[in-house]
């Protein structure tokens, strides 16, 4: 089992919500999944499929909520569904999927520390779902691809392939931003900062009262930040060109932007947050905000649910903002972010596993997701929020944000090139403790960067 892990790490590569990558070979599309084959719409009722589901902040807030979605499928179609949950869903179903059994649908997104969805991308072993999406979504008479919101399709994590097909399905999107303690800034008189500048002016405020201007979960976290900061600073266009790798991109000024805020935020994070930035001890680094302790932390939406029963300051509300421009008036971001499901290529059932699939974008299931405060990307899902301080993060696209999506663009495995996460998002520990200087880390971006797009999948 170490060994296979280790195998999956080795080999990790972040994929985020990108540009594509060059058009796969025909050849190498996955075989148990032909292009032309239609989806069965009704399997043959006494079917059972496995459905694997990492356990997150939405079970947490409502742990039945995979317990009822088979309920609500199984009365639905008459296919049965046997569910394997957990944390760490890896350890779980990887030593049997690593001796070729596996289950029908997986529920694991990209940017886990053991990259297992990555590794399935990248070795060609998703099955195409493509057909999935003229389908008609279970107990309704309209076809996914007329539910699922406009973008979500349009990504090279869904078409990794950059082959017109879709491969992963997308699932519970969040507007990503900085999050801060608004009452703190009420009781302040303090406004939230719209620039760099700005931003600076407060840090220097905040630190004369002992309070660190920023700090993050883990460096993981960073992905988002940097997404929507690469937008503000030079646009879809310099964006592009990023994520792709393009020779001489992180020699221009807008990179060196990037480059310069970034190291500067760093010398304004609170120094504890390195030490914490582990999957273990993460939540500390955001209790630091809960304490005001430290103003801003990029996250999710999902973040006041994650710490609903953590002690919080007196006076603490939940804010949330997007991207500083980086002059006044310009443009700011707010990274959508999303997770995914899929089927295993070798999956027994997959047939039936496509109607499961269906399924999750119906009503019915958006309720249900609702519960644990999970929003599928699908037209008016977000009316379904209760919880009144997740619907006003939703809505951060309606009070001047702008929506980013895209992101690092897939790469082959390569000997001693390391995952985007290694390259670009852990060195700023370093930065921030002061054992990783700005020219190393800066250096190493570069360096990895021509192995990178010199390997796109």
């Amino acid at each position: 089992m170490k060994k296979f892990l280790a195998l999956l790490l080795a080999l990790t590569m972040v994929f985020a919500l990108a540009a594509c990558g060059e058009k796969a070979p025909a050849e190498e599309t996955p075989a148990d999944a032909p292009a032309d084959a239609p989806a069965e719409e009704a399997p043959a009722e006494g079917v059972t499929i496995q459905v694997a589901a990492v356990s997150t902040a939405f079970t947490d807030n409502y742990p039945e909520m995979w317990t009822d979605i088979a309920a609500a499928f199984e009365a639905e179609t008459g296919i049965k569904v046997e569910l394997i949950e957990d944390k760490n869903l890896e350890d779980v179903i990887g030593p049997s999927m690593q001796g070729n059994e596996y289950p029908d649908v997986v529920y694991l997104p990209v940017g886990r520390p053991a990259a297992l969805t990555e590794q399935f991308v990248k070795d060609k072993l998703v099955a195409d779902i493509t057909d999935v999406m003229d389908m008609t979504v279970p107990g309704e008479d309209v076809k996914v691809s007329e539910k699922i919101s406009d973008g979500f399709l349009d990504t090279s994590i869904t078409a990794p392939y950059a082959d017109g097909k879709t491969y992963l399905a997308p699932m519970f999107y969040d507007p990503c931003g900085l999050f801060y303690n608004a009452g703190l800034f009420e009781e302040k008189g303090w406004e939230v900062p719209t620039t760099w500048d700005e931003m600076w002016e407060l840090g220097d405020k905040a630190k004369e009262e002992g309070i660190s201007l920023f700090t993050y979960p883990t460096t993981g976290y960073f992905d988002a930040f940097l997404y929507g900061l690469m937008y503000s600073v030079g646009g879809p266009e310099f964006f592009e060109k990023a994520t792709r790798y393009e020779e001489g991109i992180w020699d221009t000024p807008e990179a060196q932007t990037c480059f310069d805020i970034i190291a500067k935020l760093a010398t304004y994070t609170n120094p504890v947050t390195p030490a914490q930035a582990n999957d273990q001890d993460f939540k500390q680094n955001q209790q630091l905000v809960l304490d005001n302790k430290a103003l801003f932390m990029p996250n999710g939406s999902w973040i006041a649910g994650e710490m609903e029963d953590s002690p919080k300051a007196d006076g603490f509300k939940w804010g949330m903002t997007a991207i500083p421009a980086v002059k006044d008036g310009g443009d700011r971001y707010s990274f959508c972010w999303f997770q995914q499901s899929w089927i295993p290529a070798g999956a027994e059932n997959i047939d039936a596993a496509k109607q499961f699939i269906a399924f999750l974008y119906s009503d019915k299931a958006q309720e249900i997701f609702a519960k644990g405060g999970a929003v599928q990307p699908i037209t008016g899902a977000a009316e379904t929020i209760e919880d009144a301080q997740k619907k006003e993060f939703l809505a951060i696209y309606d009070s001047g944000a702008k929506p980013a999506m895209g992101g690092f663009a897939s790469y082959k495995a390569v000997a001693g090139l390391g995952s985007v996460r290694e390259v670009f998002l852990d060195p700023v520990n370093g930065l921030v403790s002061g054992n990783v200087t700005v020219d190393e880390w800066v250096n190493g971006i570069k360096e990895a960067s021509v192995q990178m797009n010199a390997n796109l999948q």
